[in-house]
């Protein structure tokens, strides 16, 4: 175990030393099973995929969703909202040329923006927010922001702010007493869509150049891929990462380690089931440990270190591990994963193909350590510079 995930997570994990992966912890008069993992967790969360489909009880988040949204919502509620959001995102372009193309784009004025630096030390978190969350903008309001623009930023900072605080064809469905098209559901799930697209990939790419400047041979080994693969004559394309297994594997090695969500969303039971031989009653909540399977020693050679060979056989080609669930897995797999995956590999490669990140202090002096533990993990603020390459 990692010094960060017994900091963390000690009680629940050393439970698990004890009482093995499957236990029951009392949150007060709340009772809530715990999976830890990769074993358990994908035999509940895949196996039996209905059953643990149900959304638990979040309390940080409750007073602002109430049960509303896609990410939040419950049973015919939430498969009506899902499935319209996913028919939404794939007409708005995500996993098309389209989007691709917006992000580009969009990574193209995010380099700017950091050439415009010159070499002067700076905070990152501002620039990779706005040029993440302006994907967004892009798919639900039709176009993007200038990073100055004052209601765009104020937008950013409440979205900031609550992230660290929890740790129209629908017009036509009035008239529809079981339609869940509510204005309520509607805003609630944009607002899902902005915290999920643009908070948790920025965080991301933060903790991600955190990392590189801690391993500088990790970040030079992309270098030379990003120019034998790509070169300096044309802005990376998806169709590039196929032929970059080792950039590939650091970038899923970042999200590995970042573990933004450790615990996951709360999952529950939508019926009695039993399972590995214990009864678990309906609406039973469900804490599947995230952090249990991403840093799982049975499915991961170096599970405690930030190694991208995690992620390569011997011959050094990508190679994929059912244990990488950033995005969990199941019924609640993360609607925006494949948007998530484009971004971070076309931002991180506009940037490392035009620029060196460099620290401010030696790299072994660097910390991981988050800003802020709990239901999130926020990586700490710091400064770097930006160095034409």
């Amino acid at each position: 175990m990692s010094p960060q995930l017994s900091q963390t997570y000690s009680p629940m994990f050393l439970l698990s030393e004890k009482y093995g992966p499957v236990f029951t912890v009392w949150l007060g008069t709340r009772r809530v099973l715990v999976l830890c993992g990769h074993a358990a967790v994908r035999e509940a969360l895949v196996d039996n995929a209905e059953a643990f489909a149900g959304r638990g009880r979040l309390p940080t988040v409750e007073s602002t969703f109430h049960g509303h949204g896609v990410v939040f919502a419950n049973g015919e509620r939430w498969r009506q909202l899902r499935r319209f959001s996913l028919s939404v995102l794939r007409d708005f372009g995500m996993g098309r040329k389209s989007i691709e193309s917006r992000i580009q784009e969009e990574a193209q004025a995010l380099l700017k923006e950091l050439r415009d630096t010159r070499e002067k030390p700076f905070d990152p978190t501002y620039l990779l927010s706005c040029a993440v969350s302006n994907i967004i903008c892009s798919i639900v309001f039709g176009n993007r922001f200038d990073y100055r623009d004052s209601e765009f930023l104020e937008l950013l900072r409440l979205m900031n702010e609550s992230f660290r605080e929890i740790s129209t064809p629908w017009a036509q469905e009035k008239s529809n007493p079981s339609s869940e098209f509510t204005l309520e559901n509607l805003e609630l799930t944009t607002l899902n869509l902005f915290f999920a697209g643009t908070e948790t990939v920025s965080s991301t790419l933060r903790y991600g150049f955190l990392m590189l400047m801690k391993h500088p041979h990790v970040q030079e080994k992309v270098h030379e891929e990003i120019d034998r693969v790509i070169g300096r004559d044309r802005a990376p394309a998806l169709e590039d990462r196929g032929r970059m297994p080792y950039t590939d594997a650091v970038i899923h090695e970042i999200q590995r380690c970042s573990d933004l969500i450790p615990l996951n969303v709360p999952h529950c039971v939508t019926r009695d089931i039993v399972f590995r031989g214990y009864f678990i009653p309906k609406d039973t909540d469900v804490y599947p440990l995230l952090s249990s399977v991403l840093h799982d020693p049975s499915v991961f050679k170096h599970p405690n270190a930030f190694d991208p060979t995690n992620f390569l056989d011997e011959s050094g080609r990508f190679k994929r591990n059912d244990a990488f669930v950033p995005f969990s897995s199941g019924k609640r797999l993360c609607l925006g994963e494949g948007l998530a995956r484009m971004e971070l590999f076309l931002f991180l490669c506009t940037i490392l193909q035009n620029l060196r990140l460099q620290p401010l202090q030696p790299p072994e002096q660097l910390s991981l350590e988050p800003l802020v533990f709990g239901f999130t993990k926020i990586p700490p603020f710091y400064q770097l510079r930006m160095v034409p390459r």
